[in-house]
């Protein structure tokens, strides 16, 4: 519930499940603890893939079978921005989580991002947005907001959402897109993230901790649905003020 909720709304999944495993306890391993908090994003990807499925997939066969330039050149820009985030996960997974896993710095990074989401939201109050379609979001923002991506795969606590959606309006695109934009960007990204896991923790299960990953992922594919269209639709009305609060 608590990763179907916090995936998508600016607040950091990985940090809230830090703070909710130092008080309610999962029964199993460290190893498979730490793997079921990142595979479990599996099912809140699903949600977004479900959602948004029409503009995700690059082909149609309406009339006849054609591709998509559009949806094409969209995952390709975001492919390219989520290489820098590949590249530190596959070479630095273990250091990153052996130095900052733990709740003093998802502490600090929630109060700075936090910070950071009311002095943006007023700082942007006097722009206006220059991208307001993902077709318009160029290379250079593509990469641009792969950067802030950045910042959520080295220090828990960021929300990797947050991260991009900040990024992305500081870049001078809308909020609306913004957030579709930054919900697109991370299907690549905990895709990779949990097969690295799932490849480091093995493919042995008991019979129990098949059932916890499943009741995992699909309790967080249920509240995503939800979580995604509650966010849609609040920030065509209001700014992100509050989640920084």
């Amino acid at each position: 519930i608590v990763e179907g909720i916090t995936e998508w709304l600016p607040i950091s999944s990985t940090g809230h499940m830090i703070i909710l495993d130092e008080l309610v306890k999962l029964n199993v391993s460290d190893a498979f603890r730490e793997m079921f908090l990142v595979v479990i994003q599996l099912g809140a990807i699903l949600a977004v893939v479900v959602l948004y499925f029409k503009k995700l997939w690059p082909f149609s066969t309406k009339e006849k079978f054609f591709i998509k330039k559009d949806t094409f050149g969209m995952w390709f820009k975001i492919l390219a921005a989520c290489i820098p985030a590949a590249l530190v996960g596959v070479f630095f997974d273990d250091k990153i989580n052996e130095l900052f896993y733990n709740y003093q710095t998802v502490a600090a990074m929630l109060i700075i991002f936090g910070v950071l989401f009311i002095v943006i939201e007023n700082y942007n109050k006097k722009r206006k947005p220059v991208m307001n379609s993902i077709a318009e979001i160029s290379w250079k923002a593509a990469v641009g907001v792969g950067l802030f991506q950045l910042i959520a795969a080295v220090f828990p606590g960021t929300s990797r959402s947050g991260a991009t959606i900040l990024g992305a309006m500081l870049i001078g695109v809308s909020r609306p897109i913004a957030a579709e934009y930054s919900f697109f960007m991370s299907i690549p990204v905990m895709f990779g993230a949990s097969f690295l896991k799932l490849i480091k923790f093995g493919f042995h299960y008991t019979g129990m901790e098949v059932v916890v990953l499943l009741v995992g992922m699909i309790t967080a594919f249920l509240v995503s649905v939800f979580a995604i269209r509650f966010l849609m639709s609040y920030i065509r009305k209001k700014d992100f003020t509050a989640f920084g609060i």
